[in-house]
């Protein structure tokens, strides 16, 4: 239930104490539109007696956007660190309000029409995204390759990786339950930002939601401070860093899988694929460093999963920590001493088959195969042999940082058994 102002408190204006809504802009250089903005959200306030507050998040302007959001009514803060997410994150932190809707000051969204995000939210939902493509563009508003290349691919690869059923990652305009956000510890600072509170909402599993919002023509006559491409770029690059599985482990896998087929095929022989081309030890030489990479790929995965999680950049995986529990460094370094010493019983037999013509030609190719694979071998020892260092070291912080939580000294020199305890944990959540 909202929260409706007493006969003698003006709608729409500011009480701390029983503010309900936030209204949100990030301004740099808004002179245009900031006072339109902010006129439209507190008759907004006002015809739906919400207790409310309108809080303009300046980054810097020199235009005269504070005074005039001043003028209209807005409570303005001012933002040292510049960018779009940066401005937005100082505006949560200092929030009046229960639920804050944010939304572009260049009056491209109709700050009149917020009446579906305030339902979801009292209705229970952490994150309201509006969704453009379903509300409506206007002719001109959103440019061609945002509307038809960027905004789908992107929005398609967040739902794909996150498991998120949103339509439009970036709309500029959406609602959020503030304490929610808040303990998400949201840290980018750019235009990025919109595609972060998506995924770190979902993999916290907060409640999701869309409505259908209209975008219009923005009402300034500079240049937007969108860059196509190099923000383009940092959706996609936070799309993957926030994924380990689909930059690391599935491409991985693909990798490996590819080699080993393709290594399987030609160890016999050549095979010949017309009566001209033949695939010989050249394509065998390339499968077998498409299985190296691929595991290589696949080790830095689970390290870059480790240190994710230890960091709380994202939750913990039930996978990771039970494969940490089951593998301890000196079973890590069991295996990559077994498979180092695979490559070099394989070396031994190559060497030994060139003692047998006298240290000649070698005209057999099964032993130009062998040696290759063996070589893979070695070089996959080294690098598990390696991997298990690096997450000992790293384990080190996650146990002392666990003994710290748990005033329990009983564990410390046993990390399979605090794996097992915190998957047991995750068992239980």
């Amino acid at each position: 239930m909202s929260l409706v102002h007493e006969p003698d408190r003006p709608a729409g204006d500011c009480w701390p104490d029983a503010t309900e809504l936030t209204i949100l802009m990030p301004c740099l250089n808004e002179a245009e539109t900031i006072s339109v903005c902010v006129a439209k959200a507190k008759s907004f306030l006002a015809r739906s007696l919400i207790a409310g507050e309108v809080l303009v998040a300046d980054n810097g302007s020199t235009d005269g956007s504070v005074a005039l959001a001043e003028q209209a009514g807005a409570r303005v803060i001012a933002v040292a660190e510049r960018g779009y997410g940066a401005a937005l994150r100082a505006g949560l932190a200092t929030a009046h309000g229960r639920f804050v809707i944010m939304g572009d000051a260049d009056d491209s969204y109709d700050f009149t029409q917020l009446d579906q995000f305030v339902a979801k939210l009292q209705g229970g939902c952490d994150l309201v995204l509006g969704n453009r493509f379903a509300g409506g563009i206007a002719p001109g508003a959103m440019p061609f390759l945002h509307r038809y290349l960027g905004n789908p691919v992107l929005s398609l690869l967040g739902r794909l990786f996150f498991h998120a059923a949103i339509g439009d990652f970036h709309c500029g305009l959406r609602g959020v339950r503030r304490d929610s956000m808040l303990a998400l510890n949201l840290r980018t600072s750019g235009m990025e930002f919109a595609s972060e509170s998506v995924i770190r909402a979902a993999l916290a599993n907060l409640v999701i939601a869309e409505v259908p919002t209209t975008l219009a023509v923005d009402g300034r006559s500079r240049p937007p401070h969108l860059r196509t491409w190099q923000d383009g770029w940092r959706h996609l690059r936070l799309l993957l860093m926030f994924s380990p599985r689909w930059l690391f482990l599935y491409p991985g896998l693909a990798l490996m899988i590819v080699g080993a087929l393709g290594s399987a095929a030609l160890f016999a022989g050549p095979v010949m694929l017309t009566t001209r081309i033949a695939l010989d030890e050249h394509t065998f030489l390339v499968s077998t460093i498409a299985i190296l990479v691929g595991a290589q790929v696949i080790c830095f995965g689970i390290v870059a999963r480790y240190i994710a999680s230890t960091c709380g950049l994202l939750p913990p995986s039930r996978w990771l920590v039970a494969l940490l529990s089951a593998m301890s460094l000196e079973r890590g370094l069991a295996i990559a001493l077994l498979v180092f010493c695979l490559g070099l019983g394989g070396v031994g037999w190559g060497f030994w088959q060139w003692a047998v013509v006298d240290f000649g030609p070698l005209t057999a190719p099964a032993v130009m195969r062998v040696l290759i694979f063996s070589m893979v071998l070695i070089a996959m020892g080294v690098q598990l042999a390696f991997m298990a260092f690096l997450l000992g070291l790293i384990g080190i912080q996650v146990r002392q940082a666990m003994l710290d939580e748990a005033g329990d000294t009983a564990f410390a020199f046993s990390s399979p058994a605090i794996a097992r305890q915190r998957v047991k944990a995750i068992d239980r959540n």
